[in-house]
């Protein structure tokens, strides 16, 4: 029996939708790279080029973008070697000092050699650690002062650095120098604790799981994570901590070079995320140590006197104090909403609001058993809080509940587990979207993204380059840190190039079938109907005969905006479309497709 052609429109379900099999999530999209959903249709994201052309130090983890009172636009951001301000064009190292020490003859200079090596007593550095110089007496020809060199150490009283110009001459144990040691490197990624002070002891010989006397754990369930931060605003200023470590004030008014941040001396010793309240301005510290007996508590919640970051007392004179949450065995991260802020434990979502003296916060548990799975993966949207959790997404906007995810399962089977740490949540206001940046399985460092539009409730996925995300409120466009350390414009507008070279975007179907695959069907034509501003697309169509058979593929087919229709033959039971483009300029928005489609018979 002759079967005429029945011009089909390939309208399927807008987002990703993977959770089952290609074939079981038929009428839907299915796989995609730098895509986006927008009024339900698909079009590829724009791209991305370098605010500043040098790389930084280190990794980024979190990244603040403010307006000071002037309305000059700033970007800060920390690395686990480094804190940086953006001034407009280029990186700076605002990067703590710590201490300094008086170093008098005792550096060695070879001629025409850069490194210079150091007796120094007790210095305390590690190779990798950061010294700057604050003043130095010329020798060799070389003057030291507000240099920033890179340590390598040979022993507990020596170590040495490379400066930035050869000696002029061979000397030893000469030159005077004021020495400052920045912030200690930490950890780029998150390591297992070994050792002689980790795991189970035995005390006696060595079994499975324990470790006896004089041996080191090869194993054991301490994780030291990768170094964090966090960054907020206070006035026109910022506070900051490292995850663990003490607070920093950066001053943008300080007219000192170079700029430096500075540590508020009275602040707690630990603090592992820091936030500052709305409206009343407390500096509130989560994970910290406790007042009274400066024991460190991982579910301890304290806050500064109201206006004062740097008076932690507290006294019936201010309105210091602490509580101590109950739910969980961690603070993980905090986040401003409406009226509130949310404090994540590893397993329990609470609110914190002011409510005045005598108890200055009121604390309500909003949820249980849906703990943050990093510190940054948390964001407000409108009011609400949304966040990445251990296995699901979250959101509370009055009440907590799941996030309905159509690519939940592919996304968590994804992820580097030892590197969860790293996951970052950021908002691109423009589109409606949240997006969580995290380390597929087979990367230490961010490489991909999970992109939830709330406007649409849709889901993508794709590949990507970020560390951390900043929405377009301050900048005309979202600012990015990357993996391989550099500042970021990202999704300018009309930009569709990756720093001067080709993207590639692409959208997969899943598969689709007639009569439920009870028959073979024919295509030979491609009606397209997409917006294209300039150059070329690919349109593929892929053919089996089977779930488990071998994909024939017919394209890809050139297309642009002037394309009327594609011929083509192919058969198959079940079939699936794919449009992509690999391009420098080009922007892309897919509209309705359509095939001429016909039953071929049975086999």
């Amino acid at each position: 029996m002759a079967y005429d052609s029945v011009t089909a429109k390939l309208d399927f379900k807008p987002g990703f939708h993977r959770e089952s099999t290609r074939y079981a999530e038929e009428g839907s999209w299915y796989d995609g790279n730098r895509v986006r959903f927008r009024e339900g249709r698909p079009e590829n994201m724009r791209g991305y080029n370098k605010r500043v052309a040098t790389a930084f130090d280190g990794i980024a983890r979190d990244l603040l973008t403010w307006s000071d009172n002037d309305t000059t636009k700033h970007i800060m951001f920390g690395t686990e070697q480094k804190v940086y301000s953006y001034d407009g064009d280029a990186n700076i190292d605002v990067t703590p000092l710590v201490s300094t020490v008086n170093l008098v003859s005792v550096m060695d200079y070879v001629s025409g050699e850069v490194t210079i090596a150091v007796s120094s007593n007790n210095h305390n550095l590690n190779t990798g650690d950061w010294i700057t110089f604050v003043s130095s007496t010329v020798t060799a020809g070389i003057t030291l002062k507000d240099q920033v060199c890179l340590v390598s150490v040979i022993g507990v009283n020596n170590y040495e650095f490379v400066n930035s110009t050869q000696a002029t001459g061979t000397f030893t144990h000469i030159g005077n120098a004021e020495v400052g040691y920045l912030l200690p490197t930490g950890n780029v990624n998150a390591i297992q604790g070994l050792g002689y002070g980790a795991g189970v002891y035995n005390a006696g010989v060595s079994t499975t799981g324990m470790r006896a006397w004089n041996e080191a754990a090869t194993t054991s369930n301490i994780t030291f994570p990768a170094t964090n931060w966090s960054f907020d605003t206070w006035g026109e200023d910022v506070v900051m901590a490292r995850r663990g470590g003490r607070i920093y004030y950066y001053d943008t008014d300080v007219s000192v070079t170079p700029e430096r941040a500075y540590l508020v001396t009275a602040s707690p010793s630990v603090n592992n995320v820091i936030l500052v309240s709305p409206n009343d301005r407390h500096l509130i510290s989560f994970g910290s140590n406790e007042y009274a007996t400066g024991t460190y508590n991982p579910l301890l919640v304290r806050w500064s006197d109201q206006e004062d970051y740097n008076n932690w007392t507290p006294a019936i004179t201010t309105t210091a104090g602490e509580t101590i949450l109950t739910d969980g065995s961690q603070i993980i991260g905090a986040v401003r909403s409406r009226n509130l802020i949310g404090v994540f434990t590893d397993n329990a979502l609470y609110g914190m609001q002011f409510v005045g003296p005598p108890f200055i916060f009121n604390f309500r548990q909003l949820g249980t058993a849906c703990g943050l799975v990093s510190q940054h993966a948390a964001v407000n949207v409108d009011g609400r809080m949304v966040w990445m959790g251990e296995n699901n997404f979250f959101i509370f906007d009055g009440q907590m509940r799941n996030l309905d995810c159509t690519v939940r399962r592919y996304i968590y089977d994804d992820i580097n587990t030892s590197q969860q740490s790293k996951i970052f949540g950021g908002i691109n206001s423009e589109f409606k979207e949240v997006v969580w940046l995290y380390p597929s399985s087979n990367s230490e460092e961010p490489n991909r993204y999970v992109m939830w539009n709330y406007g649409d409730n849709t889901w993508v996925y794709g590949e990507s380059l970020w560390t951390t995300y900043a929405d377009r409120v301050v900048y005309d466009n979202t600012i990015t840190t990357s993996n391989d350390s550099y500042l970021y414009n990202n999704e300018p507008d009309d930009y569709y190039s990756a720093d001067g070279q080709p993207i590639t975007a692409y959208l997969e179907s899943a598969d689709f079938d007639i009569k439920d695959g009870h028959e073979l069907m024919f295509i030979d034509r491609m009606i397209p109907d997409f917006t294209i501003n300039d150059g070329n697309i690919q349109f593929s169509l892929f053919t089996k005969q089977f779930p488990a058979g071998n994909l024939i593929e017919k394209g890809p087919f050139n297309i642009n905006s002037g394309t009327q229709q594609v011929h083509l033959r192919a058969r198959g039971r079940q079939a699936r479309v794919k449009v992509s483009s690999f391009t420098d300029n080009t922007y892309w928005r897919y509209g309705a497709v359509r095939l001429d489609i016909k039953p071929d018979g049975q086999q």
